[in-house]
């Protein structure tokens, strides 16, 4: 989120004129924050989760099928 120093307040990405300065007070503002988050890696330990839900969604649909076979 950008910042003005000189106005010690956060700024909306929006507000930011084009310039790179503050609507206010016409200082350059800091945008260090927007830089590293999107730079921002995925944690190893989501795609754990997401590569277990799968296998455990894929096996109640192997269950589901065989019980719908099993019916008929």
């Amino acid at each position: 989120m950008p910042w003005c120093d000189s106005c010690d307040v956060y700024l909306a990405p929006n507000t930011v004129a084009t310039d790179g300065c503050c609507p206010t007070c016409h200082a350059e503002v800091d945008t260090a924050d927007d830089k590293n988050l999107q730079t921002a890696k995925v944690p190893w330990h989501f795609w754990v989760v997401v590569v277990a839900l799968v296998a455990y969604l894929g096996w109640r649909l192997i269950e589901g099928i065989v019980w719908l076979v099993g019916q008929v």
